[in-house]
């Protein structure tokens, strides 16, 4: 199973998300064609509701900590409910300055 798939799978079982993508955007950096280097998480959930930003980023990092091992980056962007249907959309990410595409 790919990395992105198994992140996917465990946000899914950990979050129940309202919304979730889990983007591959290793091809934006200097490594090899068809890497899983770095990721862009996307997820809006209920189970946010009332905790700060930090304590979502931790949530998250504990469900993935096996796969924060094998990936070089993974940029986060949790929601709630009310705050994914206010916005519904996460901003781009930046350009790598590292070389690559």
């Amino acid at each position: 199973m790919s990395i992105q798939a198994t992140i996917e799978r465990k946000l899914q079982s950990a979050l129940e998300p309202v919304h979730l993508e889990v983007i591959n955007e290793s091809h934006m950096h200097n490594v090899p064609p068809g890497s899983e280097s770095h990721f862009k998480v996307v997820v809006a959930s209920k189970a946010f509701e009332g905790q700060p930003l930090v304590a979502r980023h931790r949530r998250v990092n504990e469900i993935l900590a096996e796969e924060l091992q094998q990936i070089h980056a993974l940029a986060l962007h949790t929601y709630t409910f009310d705050e994914w249907q206010e916005q519904g959309f996460a901003p781009q990410s930046p350009p790598c300055h590292g070389g690559g595409g």
